[in-house]
């Protein structure tokens, strides 16, 4: 996955605004803030609450 830095430092979860941590292994954006998984694709965002996915049971701990 390769995301343009600059890209990252101004995206923020759609939902609740919050800031987002990059997951290299899953391609994905995970909100600091609510929890929410946005998914890359293709080395774009999928910035969409539709798309987004919350996690499951197992990342609780």
């Amino acid at each position: 996955m390769n995301l343009d830095p600059v890209l990252l430092e101004i995206l923020v979860c759609p939902d609740c605004k919050g800031s987002l941590t990059v997951d290299q292994d899953h391609e994905e954006l995970i909100c600091n803030s609510c929890g929410l998984i946005y998914p890359v694709r293709d080395d774009i965002p999928v910035m969409l609450v539709d798309e987004a996915r919350r996690p499951g049971p197992e990342a609780i701990s």
